[in-house]
């Protein structure tokens, strides 16, 4: 390309980017290029785009490298942005193409800004769901089984006992030997339930009686009474007669 056709796709591009189109040489210059769409609440992205011009251009590629001036990209990312910059360059061979590349660039970089906010919000989305899995965890304790039930009933049953004991023995420090001997007598008498099971237990004999055929003749008892009330009347009346 001659040096008057460069210079007026120079002079278009400055039009279109005048803050960010820099004229290194007649066949040099660097544009800095951002997102055509940022996306908040992620870090700004840049590129510096250096384009050298053979003298085959357009029919050949120009030669171009990408620098991040704002912002990081690793590589791999580098990498596959200037393939990409390759291939879109090769479908417009033989016409000026800077232009269609930086536009290229500006979208591509919009689209990592984007896969960027997804990443960091599915990142942010499993780093709640573990804290609440541990979260779940920590308050959900042991599983209690059957056997795990009886192992805590035993050692809370003997460490209640434990306890007992020692509130005794400090309750009977405070006493004097009377009061100690009637606070050990107290300790002997029947609870509420074990007088319960006993009139259990008696209720349960007297069953056992009246299975075994012992009754109560009621006429015996009715003959006794009438012959004793006999008695009285006769007495009384022989009083009178004096």
């Amino acid at each position: 390309m001659s040096a008057e056709v460069l210079a007026e796709e120079f002079e278009v591009l400055e039009s279109i980017y005048p803050d960010e189109f820099t004229k290194l040489s007649e066949r040099e210059i660097t544009i800095d290029v951002e997102p055509d769409d940022p996306v908040d609440g992620i870090e700004p992205l840049t590129l510096a785009f250096n384009v050298e011009y053979t003298d085959d251009y357009p029919d050949a590629l120009p030669k171009f490298t990408l620098d991040a001036t704002q912002g990081e990209l690793d590589e791999a990312e580098l990498e596959h942005l200037h393939d990409e910059l390759q291939r879109v360059g090769e479908e417009n061979l033989g016409m000026a193409m800077t232009f269609t590349l930086v536009a290229h660039l500006r979208e591509r970089l919009s689209a990592l800004m984007r896969e960027r906010e997804e990443r960091e919000r599915h990142e942010a989305a499993e780093k709640e769901r573990k804290a609440l899995e541990a979260e779940e965890a920590r308050t959900r304790g042991t599983p209690v089984t059957l056997e795990s039930f009886h192992a805590w009933k035993v050692k809370f049953d003997k460490e209640m006992a434990v306890k007992r004991a020692r509130e005794e023995e400090e309750k009977l420090k405070g006493l004097s030997a009377k009061e100690r001997e009637e606070f050990k007598k107290s300790q002997t008498r029947l609870s509420g339930r074990q007088l319960f099971e006993r009139d259990t237990n008696l209720a349960a004999l007297e069953e056992d009686v009246e299975d075994d055929g012992v009754s109560v003749d009621i006429s015996q008892y009715d003959r006794t009474a009438r012959e004793e009330e006999e008695t009285e009347e006769d007495h009384l009346t022989f009083s009178d007669s004096d």
